[in-house]
């Protein structure tokens, strides 16, 4: 009997109740133009606060009685004393930073920036000061700063090092056109609904374009796109990481996104708060949402003027049905294009530390799928060919048919003890593994459940895998082993 059909279901975004958590510091940003700021240190940390002062617009007096080759370099954009500070050197400061020897020299310096109304910071010495400088991501006028109030300086330079990889190069010049456009759009655009349009488009272009128009042809731009799009995002295996940069963009400008049961929270967390989420699983064996329901949604949803994101877990081109979606968006004449994800079969390889077509064990790798239409083995398949004991076999969906699958095989002249190994969950945190022979998938496929889906490699390439663990055992992240 086949499974029960369901139809695609709103999933609201999780919320905590509140607007905002509790925060460490308040981030600020300070306009220093034209303003004098006061450094005080000898050393390359106060060279640093020395041009990053500099780069805002501020005036900079560092005062230095023995200034290091890296201040020395600088003079041709701050005033350079080659003596220690005053408490009369910070009157007029708008900010005042120091790199002191000691403790009593930094509070000294403290009290003094305080009597002049100055803003104190004390490189190191936070307890002294009172602001903190953070890791910058610079794409001005668009400016991030990064702060872990003062815990781990190191993480917050790793934070700030994804999420440079994360914006283009060009924001800066899309940041810097919409502060010139922006009071002439409000006489082109009288409403804040219209406006509010303009910015939303304006936004998406931003991200995605690597030349901006010149002002007229913005202001020219439509406020909204003339119809919707569809993008088919690959989710991935599982893992939040493994998730392509372009694929992320994608999440953050939809509108609304469809996703299957197999889309882990993690990804789903990297999408835009305001996306509206639908899933609309398929599982085999298990009640579904029809395919013609999903293509009937998308279709809805584009010409609504929606961008559709629908996110596949995996890659949307291998086994997810792409083809049919992609066929019955382009014969409504709506735009469609795809990002490619990592697919299951890559993982695991990736996972296991396994080379799929290691030139000493194969010359080939096919994927393969578990199942026909109908849920059994299918038959429509060259046995022959996938019964070569120089290719590697990856199945996918296997975890039903797994025994007969390598009941095939071996009908086919594939040997016995060819190694197998089969993999649930990839690179989530309930993975788990079971390596054996093909003669034996039956026992593995009974260990593993069918709990989620279940990836199947076969060949001489995991013989590796199958000497490192014992045969005919399961693994569970994070090692333990339990045995047959």
């Amino acid at each position: 009997m086949p499974p029960a059909s369901r139809k695609p279901v709103e999933v609201p975004v999780r919320s905590t109740g509140r607007r905002i958590a509790p925060l460490a510091v308040l981030p600020l940003f300070i306009d220093l133009h034209g303003k004098r700021a006061v450094v005080a240190g000898n050393e390359a940390p106060a060279a640093w606060k020395a041009e990053l002062l500099a780069a805002a617009g501020a005036q900079v007096d560092v005062f230095a009685p023995q200034p290091c080759a890296e201040l020395q370099a600088l003079t041709d954009t701050i005033a350079l004393q080659p003596r220690h500070w005053r408490a009369g050197d910070l009157a007029d400061a708008a900010i005042a930073v120091i790199d002191a020897e000691d403790e009593h020299d930094a509070a000294a310096f403290h009290a003094a920036a305080r009597a002049a109304g100055a803003i104190c910071s004390a490189i190191d010495k936070p307890a002294h000061g009172d602001v903190q400088f953070g890791s910058i991501v610079n794409r001005s006028p668009l400016v991030i700063g990064i702060s872990t109030d003062g815990a781990a300086p190191v993480l917050a330079q790793a934070v700030r090092r994804r999420i440079e990889t994360m914006l283009p190069a060009t924001l800066g010049a899309w940041a810097a056109a919409a502060k010139r456009i922006r009071g002439l759009l409000v006489a082109r655009l009288p409403t804040p609904t219209q406006r509010r349009a303009f910015w939303q488009r304006f936004a998406e272009r931003a991200f995605i374009e690597t030349t901006v128009p010149d002002d007229a042809d913005l202001l020219c731009m439509q406020p909204q796109a003339t119809g919707g799009h569809v993008t088919l995002v690959g989710a991935g295996p599982g893992d939040a990481e493994l998730l392509t940069l372009k694929g992320m963009r994608a999440l953050q400008a939809a509108d609304v996104i469809l996703f299957d049961d197999l889309v882990s929270d993690g990804v789903l967390e990297l999408a835009r708060r305001e996306a509206k989420r639908m899933m609309v699983g398929k599982r085999g064996g298990r009640a579904s949402c029809r395919q013609d329901d999903i293509n009937a949604l998308m279709i809805k949803l584009a010409r609504q003027g929606k961008r559709v994101v629908r996110l596949k877990s995996g890659d949307p081109m291998v086994f997810g049905r792409a083809g049919e979606e992609i066929a019955a968006l382009q014969a409504q004449d709506i735009p469609v294009d795809v990002v490619p994800g990592i697919t299951a079969a890559l993982a695991a390889a990736s996972r296991l530390g396994v080379s799929l077509t290691h030139r000493e064990a194969a010359h080939s790798v096919r994927f393969v799928t578990g199942h026909s239409r109908k849920g059994g083995l299918p038959q429509d398949i060259d046995w022959r060919g996938l019964a070569d004991p120089e290719t590697s076999l990856m199945v996918y969906m296997g975890g039903r048919t797994g025994a007969d699958f390598a009941a095939r095989l071996i009908a086919e002249g594939l040997s016995p003890a060819t190694p197998v190994v089969a993999v649930v969950a990839v690179s989530r945190p309930e993975e788990a593994r079971w390596t054996g022979r093909l003669d034996n998938l039956a026992e593995g496929q009974a260990l593993l459940g069918s709990e989620h889906p279940v990836l199947v490699g076969i060949g001489r390439v995991f013989a590796g895998q199958c000497a490192a663990m014992d045969r005919g055992a399961l693994q569970v992240q994070p090692g333990i082993r339990i045995a047959r």
